[in-house]
């Protein structure tokens, strides 16, 4: 006689608590937002969202995100490095400090950025109110999702293998392109997604330290906040919808290509 298979209904009731929970904090958001962007039809979406007004912060949104997101992962990567695979003095201090953007609230970041930054910098650099100025801004805000993306996995990369590369004669630099950055490329992407959708989203960090100025500083977080205080609540749900899906597009992309990445990477071992 086959053995009687008994199914337990927890999983099945934890999976339904789980997805009510998102729902209730994700899906009915974001279904809100999209209903109050159609208020007024198609064509009042696609009026709302192709004023100069708009195309100028979408513009300067998504190219000084671009730039930083670039930054991020360079730096990212170069201090997830250091952190792992160097010993120095004060290492725990600069790995706390990490994860310090995390808990400031964002407007306390802007006015860190213009007592440093700003037209009394105490270092002699003035970016207040400049490209620069809200590129700092969002690099101090987003840095620490790249670090924190890569370093648990830079852990893990197989030491052997490098060694065993070294013991074959190649550099440094070959070694690292042929064998630690392909381990490395899935956080990477992981983290270059996490980091511009959160700069394509930052409001608080730049208000004071850009300053808003249509065209140059004026990202599409605070053209929104303009069309709020202007009691344009649809105008402002259909910016909110155009960055709810380039945000989405650029996720769905790198995970997809970071997980054809890690895919390859366990056929290959």
């Amino acid at each position: 006689m086959p053995p009687v298979t008994v199914t337990s209904p927890y999983p099945t009731i934890r999976v339904g608590v789980t997805a009510l929970w998102l729902s209730l904090i994700v899906l009915l958001p974001l279904l809100a937002i999209a209903w109050q962007a159609g208020g007024r039809g198609w064509q009042g979406f696609r009026s709302a969202v192709t004023t100069h007004a708009a195309l100028e912060s979408f513009r300067v949104t998504l190219t000084i995100s671009v730039l930083v997101t670039a930054l991020d992962v360079v730096f990212g990567l170069a201090t997830a490095w250091v952190l792992v695979r160097d010993e120095f003095p004060g290492k725990g201090v600069i790995d706390a400090l990490i994860d310090l953007p995390f808990a400031l609230p964002t407007i306390v970041t802007s006015l860190v950025m213009l007592a440093l930054y700003g037209n009394s910098s105490p270092v002699g650099i003035h970016l207040q109110h400049t490209p620069p100025g809200v590129a700092m801004a969002l690099a101090f805000v987003t840095l620490p999702l790249v670090v924190r993306a890569v370093q648990p996995v830079l852990l893990e990369v197989d030491r052997d293998a490098e060694e065993a590369a070294a013991s074959l004669g190649a550099t440094r630099l070959t070694t690292f392109a042929m064998v630690v950055l392909p381990a490395l490329r899935p956080a990477l992407l992981t983290g270059a997604g996490l980091a511009f959708s959160r700069c394509v989203a930052e409001f608080g960090s730049v208000v004071t330290i850009g300053g808003a100025v249509p065209g140059r500083t004026e990202v599409s977080s605070q053209w929104i906040r303009s069309l709020i205080e202007n009691d344009d609540h649809t105008s402002a749900a259909a910016i909110s919808i155009v960055l709810l899906a380039i945000s989405f597009a650029v996720l769905a992309v790198l995970r997809t290509v970071g997980g054809r990445a890690a895919k390859r990477e366990e056929d290959a071992a």
